[in-house]
């Protein structure tokens, strides 16, 4: 039986924040959803059965923890409840290491595969189950660097120059010179 999905919508400074929960935590997240009617649209596609409410109080919370997160808050979302019945197991342990790295810190792909016992070649594994991460920021993808304090890529939209952004916010240190703009931006 399928449980009832809700899904609610914040502001943010940058823009709204979507969010979809089950009685069993929060099934979904989307950052740079722009407007709160595009953040609303993007639910209704990807979760139509979703019934837009007022936010629970666990998903209020989360709400205001993103926002005071993108804000600069060092907030540790750690204790927000996630509902990960449909995530693969692999994954799974990937986002339980990764919501370990404190706001303005980082870990790279290789300590998170050596963090799970695995073999360093599975930084790679890693890094695939973190560009499928359903959860950011609550998953804290952005933390996660490439050897040599290098980025890394970033799947949301924006790509490593959100990446680099969110790590700006939460103080963290960045290694990688900033990507250039291209010749016709």
């Amino acid at each position: 039986m399928n449980a009832q999905l809700m899904s609610a919508v914040g502001p943010t400074r940058f823009g709204a924040v979507g969010i979809v929960w089950s009685d069993r935590g929060i099934v979904r997240t989307w950052l740079h959803a722009g407007s709160v009617e595009r953040a609303r649209l993007q639910i209704q596609r990807d979760f139509p059965t979703a019934i837009g409410a007022a936010a629970s109080a666990d998903a209020s919370a989360a709400l205001d923890g993103i926002a005071a997160l993108l804000e600069g808050e060092a907030r540790d979302l750690r204790d927000v409840e996630l509902d990960m019945a449909s995530i693969p197991e692999f994954d799974r342990r990937v986002y339980d290491v990764a919501r370990t790295i404190p706001p303005g810190s980082t870990m790279t792909y290789g300590e998170i595969a050596g963090a799970l016992g695995e073999e360093p070649m599975r930084a790679r594994d890693v890094g695939v189950a973190l560009s499928r991460n359903p959860f950011a920021p609550i998953v804290p993808c952005h933390r996660v660097v490439a050897a040599g304090g290098k980025l890394g890529g970033y799947s949301a939209p924006g790509g490593t120059a959100t990446k680099r952004r969110l790590l700006e916010i939460e103080g963290a240190a960045i290694v990688a010179p900033p990507v250039q703009p291209g010749l016709f931006d």
